[in-house]
């Protein structure tokens, strides 16, 4: 899995959009190890993740996670993110649907949108595949943002209407769907 993240997104990033796209990465890679049993110790950890069935400090990664994990690192060392985990909580608005995710998004650090989506309705998947549950969808009018990396023609998507609360997320497979909007930002 060859993931490439553009450095000109986190030199143009405001300081507000650098922290979300720190709390987006940090949230990713921590799910990622919770999955595998890690025993979280910090303020932040123990409130976003059960530690209930957590094994220890030592766990084991597959090679894809593995994988993962360390461009995520890479990642946050380049935009040199420093999370503090003593807060209780972090403002990613999705947070609950990427609980329900099997496959976790890893932000690119750019944001764009297609405001008004003109096709049908779209199904979105807990994961990138046609095998994972549907747990949300596009419906038209909606706003879709983009903000992570494409993974075999799938993207995570958050959805929302004119009011930019979000409304759905999920994997949305855009090989298959003519992206047709009102507009497009970003």
């Amino acid at each position: 899995m060859k993931l490439i993240v553009p450095l000109l997104a986190l030199a143009a990033a405001t300081p507000a959009v650098a922290g979300d796209y720190c709390d987006d990465l940090w949230f990713t890679r921590n799910a990622i190890i919770d999955r595998a049993g890690y025993c979280f110790g910090s303020t932040l950890g123990q409130r976003l993740f059960d530690n209930g069935d957590c094994i220890g400090k030592s766990v084991s990664l597959s090679d894809a996670d593995k994988a993962k994990v360390a461009f995520i690192q890479q990642q946050e060392k380049d935009a040199a993110c420093r999370i503090d985990t003593s807060r209780t909580a972090l403002d990613l608005p999705d947070i609950a649907t990427r609980r329900r995710l099997i496959d976790l998004p890893v932000s690119d650090g750019f944001e764009s949108a297609c405001i008004g989506w003109l096709g049908d309705p779209v199904p979105l998947r807990a994961g990138h595949s046609q095998n994972t549950n549907v747990i949300g969808q596009i419906l038209p009018g909606d706003t879709i943002s983009y903000g992570h990396l494409p993974e075999g023609g799938w993207t995570y998507v958050t959805i929302s209407s004119g009011d930019w609360q979000i409304k759905s997320a999920g994997w949305y497979h855009f090989e298959a769907y003519q992206e047709t909007c009102a507009q497009y930002a970003g």
